[in-house]
């Protein structure tokens, strides 16, 4: 499967998943607490949380829900 669009390291390649400085990067520039841009793609804080560290790899349709909505 290296040809999955998720496998893909090209910044813009589509559906791909966010790094977590692109989602630290999105939440300030829309001005968000880690709480408040949880609440805006109907999440909790501990994922949010989970995401920007990196522990976790967040849905490339949660990012761009989030893009959408800020």
């Amino acid at each position: 499967m290296s040809n999955h669009p998720n496998r893909s390291r090209r910044k813009d390649a589509p559906g791909r998943t966010p790094e977590p400085s692109e989602i630290i990067a999105a939440r300030n520039n829309a001005g968000l607490t880690q709480s408040e841009a949880a609440a805006l793609v109907h999440s909790n804080l501990r994922a949010w949380q989970r995401w920007e560290a990196g522990d976790t790899r967040m849905h490339p349709a949660i990012f761009e829900l989030f893009r959408l909505k800020t």
